[in-house]
């Protein structure tokens, strides 16, 4: 009898992680994340993005050094290329490529990018992209959806990578984005506040999580991609992994 009712158990429970069941966006249950090595150092919040850049002294990091990150994500994986469940561990990560000189994160910070990074682009710019009030609202819904747990930084990478992929790589809608580079995070579990303002930061106010362009994201706890480690690393943010592709 003890060993019927922990047979069952455990089917139950492999049927629940392979079908997904564990983690939904909002949810908080995700085990620690892997060691990133770009350093998301977050200084606004959604209260804070219109306010005066800090007065503090440069802050530096040399390069080529690694930092762990300990929050929790539970979004759901984007791709543009099929994706694999694996072990973990399997998959070897891509790493950034590592500047000539260490990056400068307060000038980062005082541009404007709400998260500092090793690597920035200091050519990246995107065009201002108007959105419609359907696009706005799937947007808002799509941000929760990817990266609920991400809080207005999390909500506005994703928004960033939705507004990279209208500006330089033609989509006209949100629901083109969704469909065509395959998000497939819930539009159906409504958003929150933070997502609105992502989405008013990167829309409305032409604002950057980052001083690089971003098209892609995974989250490696979920799924195994090796598209996307294939592609230009920029940054993991609680996890979840963002890259640019190489070229235009």
């Amino acid at each position: 009898m003890i060993t019927a009712t922990v047979l069952t158990v455990v089917i139950a429970g492999t049927v629940v992680m392979l079908t997904g069941g564990f983690w939904k966006a909002g949810d908080s249950e995700a085990p620690a994340l892997p060691a990133s090595n770009l350093y998301p150092t977050a200084r606004a919040t959604a209260d804070s993005v219109n306010t005066a850049p800090t007065t503090a002294a440069p802050t530096t990091k040399a390069a080529g050094t690694t930092a762990e990150t300990t929050e929790k994500t539970t979004t759901k994986p984007s791709a543009t290329s099929p994706s694999t469940t694996a072990p973990e561990g399997t998959l070897p990560f891509a790493t950034a490529a590592v500047p000539d000189s260490p990056a400068d994160y307060q000038s980062q910070w005082d541009a404007g990018y709400l998260v500092a990074i090793d690597n920035p682009d200091y050519t990246y710019s995107c065009y201002h992209v108007s959105l419609t009030d359907e696009d706005r609202d799937l947007l808002e819904r799509l941000c929760y959806g990817e990266f609920g747990s991400g809080g207005f930084i999390g909500a506005a990478m994703i928004a960033q990578c939705v507004r990279d992929a209208m500006c330089f790589d033609g989509y006209t809608t949100v629901a083109d984005v969704i469909k065509y580079c395959r998000y497939d995070g819930s539009t159906t579990s409504g958003t929150n506040d933070e997502c609105v303002q992502a989405v008013r930061y990167i829309f409305d106010d032409d604002g950057s999580a980052v001083q690089h362009r971003m098209l892609y994201m995974y989250n490696p706890y979920i799924v195994s991609s090796n598209f996307h480690e294939s592609q230009n690393f920029i940054l993991s943010y609680q996890g979840v992994r963002f890259f640019d592709r190489f070229g235009y």
